[in-house]
């Protein structure tokens, strides 16, 4: 138990500073706490309530750039954050019903989607790219990207930045606080929902949680200093690694 909870607590750590950095932390909390004999859909759900908590605190940081979004007049930020949270309920509650088998058998796919999402952030927000989202497209994208965030939510940021760059924003500053209140609102209707339906396991929840608030402020710290380059690479070789491991525990 000592052993599961200091893993636990090392990969919450890593995964508070990742997401300061670059996203993707739940990479590292969803295996650890696995590992540490939490069965899969409430180790997804204790994974998304310990990382919660960080969130908001950088929801709060970004607060400057979420009044910049909802003066301006292209971003419809009520609408957005309704289905942000309707969204974010209903993936919840797929995941609830999800069969524990079934759910096992999805989680290499779903880490190995996040992963090549989180790889190509770039591509994805290329300003050349052709195809454009109007208004109705942009809320049928958010909609789409906050169900997917309910039921897992790996490489959600970089799909809605991806989202909001086809819907021709170029501010990255005001995206990104954007991108981080719709994510706090999505996680919001999960973590409630999950809480509700008795999936969390708390002891280790908890320790998970107080260790990603640690590491994302030393995260913030540590931004100024150490290449992004080198935390996203860390990030994907962990999204691949994870990806073959789960694929070979489920063959």
């Amino acid at each position: 138990m000592l052993f599961a909870t200091a893993l636990v607590a090392l990969a919450s750590f890593a995964a508070g500073f990742i997401n300061a950095l670059a996203g993707g932390g739940s990479f590292l909390t969803l295996p650890a706490l696995i590992a540490a004999g939490v069965p899969p859909i409430a180790a997804n759900a204790s994974s998304t309530v310990a990382l919660f908590p960080g969130q908001i605190t950088t929801g709060f940081a970004a607060r400057d750039g979420i009044r910049a979004a909802a003066k301006d007049h292209r971003i419809n930020v009520p609408a957005l954050a309704a289905i942000s949270l309707g969204g974010g309920l209903v993936g919840g509650l797929l995941l609830l019903i999800t069969p524990p088998e079934l759910f096992a058998r999805i989680i290499p796919w779903l880490i190995l989607f996040a992963t090549l999402v989180f790889a190509g952030g770039n591509l994805f927000r290329s300003e050349s790219s052709r195809f454009h989202l109007n208004g109705a497209g942009i809320l049928i994208a958010q909609g789409f990207v906050a169900v997917y965030g309910g039921y897992f939510g790996g490489g959600i940021g970089i799909l809605m930045l991806a989202a909001l760059t086809l819907y021709g924003l170029r501010d990255i500053w005001l995206m990104n606080s954007l991108k981080i209140l719709l994510a706090v609102l999505m996680n919001a209707a999960a973590v409630v929902t999950f809480i509700i339906a008795g999936l969390v396991h708390w002891q280790l929840t908890i320790i998970a949680g107080i260790a990603a608030i640690i590491g994302g402020y030393v995260g913030i710290h540590a931004a100024r200093r150490l290449p992004q380059s080198i935390v996203k690479g860390f990030v994907i070789a962990v999204g691949l690694v994870l990806t073959v491991y789960f694929f070979m525990k489920t063959a």
